[in-house]
């Protein structure tokens, strides 16, 4: 009676998985020979790795990754690829993040720059970083579309506050003088602050003539440029490349 008791107060105080390896050494044989520091340590680290998993699950959810599978460890590392693992180890501590440096990941079509970018996005978020993915058109067109409401400026202000945020789909098409000057409040919120990652097919030195305002175009990479790591992803489509695997690796051979 009394071990029913506890374990509903400790559901009552959402201490749930607590209430879980409660009942679980209740039942186990054994727990006897454990002192009463071990056992109440078992219970705290099942509560412990609980919370923090979800911690974790929700910041996943909420950064809304368009691949959010993507991980450190199915990174494709074939030669081709010129993707180098080194070079790949030595950012996952993530220091540059508390550097406020960014990354910009460039190279054609299905070579892996969404991939890489959800990964180090995945990986912020399991070491508890608030991360945000976007595409960068729709992203802008919500911005100037809004613009002269509150809602651009709620907008900004969450952007400013993440610490990592992901723009995908860099250098689709021209930006305006509108899109431009939007394009540099975001850097400019950032810029020493929080770290950035772009994905784009143009080398960055061709991204300077996707502004219409080349004024703008000078400030806005200017704070993003100069102070980043960069993969320049190389090789044939990864899409096809994972479509042929698939291929050679069915019962018909």
């Amino acid at each position: 009676m009394l071990t029913n008791q506890t374990t509903e107060k400790l559901r009552f105080m959402k201490l749930t998985s607590m209430a879980n390896e409660y009942v679980r050494q209740m039942e186990s044989p054994g727990m006897d020979a454990l002192s009463f520091d071990e056992r109440i340590g078992m219970m705290a680290d099942a509560e412990w790795t609980s919370r923090d998993n979800k911690r974790i699950t929700r910041l996943i959810t909420e950064a809304h990754l368009r691949v959010s599978s993507a991980c450190f460890a199915d990174l494709d590392y074939r030669p081709s690829r010129k993707l180098d693992r080194a070079y790949v180890l030595r950012l996952s501590d993530f220091s540059w993040i508390r550097e406020t440096k960014n990354i910009l990941i460039t190279g054609c079509t299905g070579t892996g720059k969404t991939w890489l970018a959800c990964a180090l996005g995945a990986e912020a978020c399991r070491k508890g970083m608030r991360v945000a993915y976007y595409r960068l058109n729709p992203l802008l067109n919500e911005l100037v579309t809004t613009s002269g409401s509150d809602t651009p400026t709620k907008l900004l202000t969450k952007l400013k506050r993440l610490d990592l945020l992901i723009l995908d789909d860099w250098g689709l098409s021209t930006l305006n003088p509108l899109e431009g000057r939007l394009l540099l409040e975001i850097f400019e919120d950032r810029y020493g602050e929080r770290s950035t990652i772009i994905a784009a097919q143009l080398p960055v030195s061709k991204w300077h003539g996707l502004f219409e305002d080349s004024t703008i175009a000078d400030a806005a990479l200017d704070r993003v440029v100069h102070n980043s790591h960069r993969f320049e992803l190389q090789g044939p489509s990864m899409r096809r490349a994972n479509s042929d695997d698939e291929l050679n690796h069915t019962p018909d051979g």
